[in-house]
């Protein structure tokens, strides 16, 4: 890939101006693989450059997370770290970003024990609750990206040479985000514009609920909450400064009501959950609580995913995505969420963001309950949309809108 090096640089300098905004004397706190380290040293130097006043990395290393897995004591993983989970809180009190570089075998952990990833994931949960405070809420700026791993890019391209294949992803990524264009900045203001105007519209009509109806079987009633509020593109963070927190993003997004979900609901793409691929999977729901669910691969992970708690198995998230959209059009299935939820409709397992509602960021745990807004220790989004997917809006008179027909926007 031609410029390569030069592209990157480009990537770097959109996470951390355009992504996270970064403030003058900021701290940026970066969590990576080890095998990006080259990446991440560019970014640290774009963030120094901006004027960071400290970019701490947190590192990651597949490999040795697999022989974690295969070799530690269960006990181990029922223990999270408590000086981690208390120094990230630190870091969230003084106002640090966070951006977080993804780049891990999507089916690291296929052979590990479900029961340890199990336990992992609500232990991480609970210990990390006081630190995703900052950024469920928006308090701080956050920001998840990714760039090639090897054993990704080789599961996506398996015919190629590893180098091959992580140029070949490199190349996918990049223009995910628009880094392939002139003007690299510009083209996520007018993204940004225009994902802006879907919101506007959205949030003027306060719509009752949504209708999804697919030749796969889905049919689903989805009541919003009063004071539900959408966003999409780029957010605000605690000081009104905005950043964006998915890169690439193609959503517009709101919660739901708890209680006000009804119907069946397919996925219609793999889930990568933890190391592990879940497929071929449904959903009955009966007032907003899922009562059956089956899927054709990974059934015992998404079991013990969905009794990780209450919450668990209800849902947080209902985003709108096209199915004409740039990353659905590649024609690939990128098996990582950030890519694959931005290329088709979707939801979310578990806890709703605080900020898709309106003043949520300054409610107590208690007062969100009341009025509707699911908590739990996940949140796991699932793609449900194709080009057949249709979604109508009813609004508080009855009266109904098409807002999307063969799987893309029709307003």
């Amino acid at each position: 890939m031609k410029n390569l090096h030069e592209l990157m640089k480009k990537y770097a300098a959109l996470m951390v101006e355009k992504g996270i905004h970064l403030e003058k004397d900021q701290i940026l706190v970066i969590t990576a693989s080890v095998e990006n380290v080259e990446f991440v040293r560019m970014v640290a130097e774009t963030a120094y450059l901006q004027g960071a006043s400290n970019v701490h990395v947190n590192w990651n290393d597949g490999p040795l997370t697999k022989l974690k897995y295969q070799y530690a004591p269960m006990e181990v993983f029922q223990d999270f770290p408590l000086w981690y989970a208390q120094g990230m809180e630190s870091f969230g009190e003084k106002g640090a970003a966070f951006l977080s570089i993804i780049s891990q075998d999507p089916e690291l952990l296929k052979e590990a024990d479900p029961k340890k990833i199990s336990a992992y994931n609500k232990a991480a949960s609970t210990a990390l609750k006081g630190f995703r405070r900052y950024t469920m809420n928006s308090i701080n700026s956050w920001c998840v990206v990714a760039i090639p791993g090897a054993e990704w890019a080789k599961s996506l391209f398996p015919d190629m040479s590893e180098k091959d294949a992580v140029n070949a992803l490199w190349e996918a990524i990049l223009k995910a985000n628009r880094v392939d264009t002139p003007d690299p900045f510009h083209a996520w203001d007018e993204h940004v514009r225009n994902l802006d105007e879907k919101v506007r519209y959205l949030n003027e009509r306060h719509f009752d609920k949504l209708l999804y109806r697919s030749s796969k079987g889905t049919d689903l009633e989805v009541v919003l909450p009063r004071g539900h509020v959408w966003a999409g593109g780029s957010e605000k963070n605690g000081k009104k400064r905005m950043f964006i927190a998915n890169m690439p993003t193609e959503e517009v997004f709101t919660l739901p009501l708890k209680t006000g979900i009804n119907g069946i609901l397919f996925g219609t793409m793999p889930l990568y959950y933890s190391g592990n691929k879940i497929d071929g999977f449904s959903f009955v729901f009966k007032d907003g609580r899922i009562v059956e669910f089956q899927a054709d691969t990974g059934m015992d992970v998404l079991t013990d995913l969905l009794n990780t708690d209450e919450g668990s198995r209800y849902l947080g998230e209902v985003a709108l995505v096209p199915h004409d959209s740039p990353i659905s059009n590649t024609g690939m299935i990128f098996k990582n969420t950030l890519f694959d939820e931005n290329a088709s409709c979707h939801f979310a397992l578990g806890k709703a963001y605080p900020t898709s509602l309106k003043d949520g960021g300054k409610l107590s745990e208690e007062e969100l309950k009341d009025r509707g807004v699911n908590d739990s220790l996940v949140h796991v989004d699932f793609m449900v949309g194709g080009p057949d997917l249709e979604i109508v809006g009813v609004d508080e008179k009855g009266e109904e809108t098409q807002l999307f027909m063969n799987g893309n926007w029709s307003i």
